[in-house]
């Protein structure tokens, strides 16, 4: 079955036709109204008054609430069923068709459904700055731009709809078959491409599947939630910048749980540092001491600032609160001769003897039971992605 998501109180001539579309290419179509207004009047599988039942809310009762309430209510019941659909084997792949509404809603439910379940979002705001990532989030989604308004049935919006119909009907063909045990996710970023890549070959050759997550922001959350669902069977951390910049508000920031959910799950899991001593904040929010920071310029858009020791001690309190947590095996790895590629003798930002001070807080907080190897090296030099992977080989037998 493939879930259709659209509030059919403003879309239902709309949604009809997309689905007769889908079932006229051998697709069966669950259709989920997710309307918060009035009665639409069209018999959908999924009724609104269902949905607002599963998140606790009686239907009537919930439209007097203000509309930041409704919506909220509808997601997550929405979410429930939707993540209930697929785990009885009923739903497939999901799409949505709405406005910014609307397709805010739809996609939030979407990401309730795991990574490989097909998602596409036929969208009339996907191009509207700063929308377009909080439909994505850390979802595997794929937005379709339609241009024109989902608003009547002309022969443009068919066109549109027709696209989509044959585009998710294809993509239920693409089944994921999820091969856990020895599959391994990689935090990687260009700052330490050389190392990230190293490691991977050196794992891919001894039969291990590579998973890497570019680990600015986005990534390495989708990583986290990844690990929680079981898609890996250890994790090799190399660019953890984002524990720091979630405390001080940095571009790369991961959120509250990064680096959380290996220690969870009881995976194994190598540590390091890359991108630890910098930070990323916007720089419109640069303050004096900002701008007297030491700095890198990566490009023309990325700016580096070197982070401070009292933020090194805030990183290595971070980092020994979650890895103390650990139910599995953990080593870090701490390169002595810079954390990345940027990070070498001669760059403006090089300062080793500052960054012993992330190290010496961090043996005197994390549990003994976790070793920490320092490399008298460069992160991207060949000896420290070799001990990685040693270490790494060494957790997982």
């Amino acid at each position: 079955m493939i879930l259709l998501i659209s509030t059919l109180d403003t879309k239902g001539k709309e949604a009809l036709y997309l689905k007769d579309r889908i079932e006229a290419l051998g697709g069966r179509v669950l259709l989920m109204d997710i309307s918060m207004g009035r009665d639409s009047g069209i018999e959908a599988d999924i009724k609104p008054s269902e949905i607002a039942l599963k998140a606790g809310e009686e239907l009537g009762k919930l439209r007097e609430k203000e509309r930041a309430y409704i919506t909220e209510t509808m997601i997550r019941g929405g979410k429930e069923i939707a993540l209930e659909l697929y785990e009885k084997g009923k739903v497939k792949a999901v799409i949505g068709i709405g406005g910014s509404t609307g397709s805010l809603m739809a996609t939030e439910i979407m990401r309730a459904l795991p990574f490989g379940v097909p998602k596409l979002m036929v969208s009339s705001t996907a191009a509207l700055p700063g929308l377009s990532t909080r439909y994505i989030g850390t979802g595997d989604i794929m937005l379709f731009h339609s241009v024109i308004e989902i608003s009547g049935l002309s022969y443009l919006l068919r066109n549109v709809l027709d696209r989509a119909a044959r585009a998710i009907v294809a993509m239920c063909d693409a089944e994921l078959k999820v091969e856990r045990g020895k599959a391994v996710a990689l935090t990687m970023l260009g700052p330490c491409e050389m190392c990230a890549r190293r490691v991977r070959e050196a794992l891919e050759e001894r039969g291990f599947q590579v998973i890497g997550f570019s680990a600015a922001g986005i990534g390495d959350r989708a990583m986290e939630e990844m690990i929680r669902k079981g898609f890996f069977g250890g994790v090799v951390d190399l660019a953890t910048g984002g524990v720091l910049e979630h405390l001080i508000g940095g571009m790369r920031d991961a959120g509250p749980n990064r680096m959380e959910a290996a220690g969870e799950v009881g995976i194994p899991q190598v540590v390091s540092v890359c991108g630890l001593n910098h930070i990323t904040p916007p720089k419109k929010a640069y303050t004096e001491d900002h701008k007297k920071r030491r700095k890198y310029d990566l490009d023309r858009h990325r700016t580096w600032l070197r982070a401070s020791v009292d933020e090194l001690k805030m990183a290595a309190e971070a980092f020994a609160e979650k890895l103390n947590k650990a139910k599995g095996p953990v080593t870090v790895v701490i390169p002595l001769k810079g954390w990345s590629s940027v990070d070498r003798p001669g760059s403006p930002t090089y300062d080793p003897e500052e960054d012993m001070v992330f190290v010496m807080e961090l043996k005197k907080r994390v549990d003994p039971r976790i070793k920490i190897v320092e490399v008298d090296a460069n992160m991207e030099d060949e000896e420290v992605s070799r001990v990685i992977v040693d270490e790494f080989l060494s957790l997982y037998t």
